[in-house]
C-alpha cells in the first residue's frame, strides 16, 4: 500500500515556508518513531522547523502527534487533584526537591516525573541519587500505589511516554536545533500532556545560566506552552523567573539535596524559599487547594515528613549521611567590598567540570561534586574570605572548574540592588 505521504516532499515544504497539514504531520511523526522516517530526514525537518517555525495549528497538531506515539497515563482513580511543576533548568534549581512533598503535604498529588541533567544544568534524578538507596526507575503501578499512598513521586519518566520526543530530543542534541522555540514547547508538553496531570505550572528560566538568556524569547516560551496546555485541557500556568543568579547558595547534587532539606526543615537561602512558596502557590490554586497557605504547612513540618516517607517509599535512606567529597578547594575575596554580581553559567560551568553534570546522557556523575557559594549579592565580603567551596572526588578536575569562576563576579564599594525573582506570570 503506498504511503499517503513523502518525507522529502513534507521537508520541502517546511523548508520553502509552507505549512504542514495535522494529518501529514501525524504521518511524519509516527513513521519517525516507527523508523520508516530516517534520521537524517526528521533532521533536515528539525533544522526547517527551526528556521520557518510552526503556527499554532500546526505547533498544536506536531504535540498531538508526539503523544500519540506512546502511551498516555491516568491518575482519574486517586482521590486527590494532580499537579505537576516543570522547570526549563538553571544552575543550583533545586526547587523540585522541596516542592513536591510541599503540595503533597497541602493536600494535592505531584507526579513529578523528572530528568537528568545535560552540561551546566543539574538534573533532578542525578540530585537524587546522592541519597543512599534511593532509586528513580518506577514501574507505572509503583508509581501509582506512591501517588496513593504518599501523595508526592519524583522519578524517571518511562519509555512509553512519547517516545517520538525521545528520539527527537536526542537528534536536536546533534543538529543544533535545540533552541527551537516550537521543538523546545512540543517536546516538554508532549511528556507532561502523556503523563496524565490534571494541571500543570512551568518555571521558565531566562538569564545567563538558562536555556534561554533573553526574557522576551521566554515569555514567548512560556505562552506558547501554556497555550499548548489549553489545547489538551490542561490547565496551565507559567512564571517567568531570574536565572542570571545561581539560586540558593549550592550548585551540584549531593549539595543541593542538602540544602532542599534545610528548606523543609524550615531554614535555607531565601530565594529557593521564594520561589518554592510561589510555586506551591499556584499549583494549589490550579488544583482546587487555593485555600491552604504552603508556608504554614512548610512551618509546621508536615512537608518534611512528606519528604522523609517519598525516599522511604524509593528505597532511600533520608538520615543516612549524603555523600562527602574526597578534595576540596576554596576560591577567595581579593578585597573588601560588597558582592555586586555572580554569575549563573560560570558556576553551573564550575559544578559540571568538578563532575557534578555530563557532556553526554551516557556520562556518569559525582553524587559529592559541586559548587557551595558562601556570598550572593548583596552580601559584604572582606579580602581573603572565602567566595566559593569546589568539592569534586578527582584533584585533577579542579584547576578547570577554578577557571570557569574567573571573572564570574564582582566586587564593588556598596551593594547593588536586586532584581526580582519572578520576572513574569502568563496563564
Amino acid at each position: 500500500m503506498a504511503e499517503p505521504f513523502d518525507a522529502l516532499e513534507l521537508i520541502k515544504l517546511k523548508r520553502d515556508g509552507g505549512t504542514l497539514g495535522p494529518a501529514a504531520i501525524d504521518w511524519l511523526i509516527s513513521r519517525y518513531a516507527s523508523g520508516t522516517v530516517a534520521d537524517e530526514q526528521m533532521a533536515a525537518m528539525a533544522m526547517a522547523v527551526f528556521f520557518r517555525g510552526l503556527d499554532s495549528t500546526e505547533l498544536s497538531a506536531w504535540t498531538t502527534a508526539m503523544i500519540n506515539t506512546g502511551e498516555r497515563m491516568d491518575f482519574s482513580g486517586l482521590d486527590r487533584p494532580t499537579v505537576d511543576k516543570h522547570s526549563t533548568g538553571g544552575v543550583g534549581d533545586k526547587i523540585t526537591l522541596p516542592l513536591a512533598p510541599l503540595v503533597a503535604a497541602c493536600g494535592a498529588a505531584v507526579p513529578q516525573l523528572s530528568g537528568r541533567g545535560l552540561g551546566h544544568t543539574g538534573g533532578t534524578l542525578d540530585k537524587l541519587e546522592a541519597v543512599p538507596g534511593w532509586r528513580a526507575d518506577l514501574t507505572n503501578e509503583e508509581l501509582l500505589h506512591q501517588l496513593a499512598e504518599v501523595g508526592a513521586v519524583i522519578c524517571a519518566a518511562g519509555s512509553g511516554l512519547a517516545p517520538a520526543d525521545r528520539k527527537l530530543y536526542a537528534l536536536r542534541d546533534v543538529t543544533g536545533t535545540v533552541e527551537s522555540i516550537p521543538l523546545i514547547a512540543s517536546s516538554i508538553m508532549s511528556k507532561k500532556i502523556a503523563e496524565g496531570t490534571g494541571a500543570l505550572v512551568l518555571d521558565v528560566k531566562t538569564g545567563g545560566g538558562a536555556f534561554i538568556t533573553d526574557p522576551d524569547r521566554s515569555r514567548e516560551l512560556a505562552r506558547t506552552m501554556v497555550g499548548l496546555g489549553a489545547d489538551a485541557g490542561l490547565p496551565t500556568v507559567a512564571l517567568v523567573t531570574d536565572m542570571s543568579t545561581p539560586l540558593g547558595r549550592a550548585a551540584g547534587n549531593a549539595v543541593e539535596v542538602a540544602e532542599s532539606v534545610e528548606v523543609l526543615a524550615g531554614g535555607g537561602p531565601a530565594d529557593v524559599v521564594e520561589l518554592t512558596l510561589a510555586l506551591a502557590r499556584e499549583m494549589l490554586a490550579l488544583a482546587g487547594r487555593a485555600d491552604v497557605d504552603p508556608a504554614d504547612v512548610l512551618a509546621s513540618g508536615r512537608a518534611m515528613d512528606v519528604w522523609r516517607t517519598m525516599i522511604r517509599a524509593q528505597g532511600g535512606d533520608p538520615e543516612a549521611p549524603l555523600p562527602r567529597p574526597r578534595e576540596t578547594h576554596q576560591v577567595l575575596a581579593d578585597q573588601d567590598g560588597f558582592l555586586t554580581r555572580l554569575e549563573a553559567l560560570p558556576v553551573g560551568i564550575a559544578a559540571w567540570r568538578l563532575g557534578a553534570g555530563r557532556a553526554r546522557k551516557e556520562d556518569p556523575v559525582q553524587a559529592a561534586a559541586g559548587v557551595v557559594m558562601h556570598a550572593k549579592p548583596g552580601d559584604r565580603v572582606t579580602a581573603g574570605q572565602p567566595l566559593f567551596t569546589l568539592q569534586t572526588d578527582d584533584p585533577e578536575l579542579i584547576p578547570r572548574a577554578a577557571a570557569a569562576l574567573d571573572g564570574a563576579w564582582t566586587i564593588g564599594d556598596r551593594p547593588s540592588a536586586a532584581g526580582p525573582l519572578i520576572i513574569d506570570r502568563i496563564g
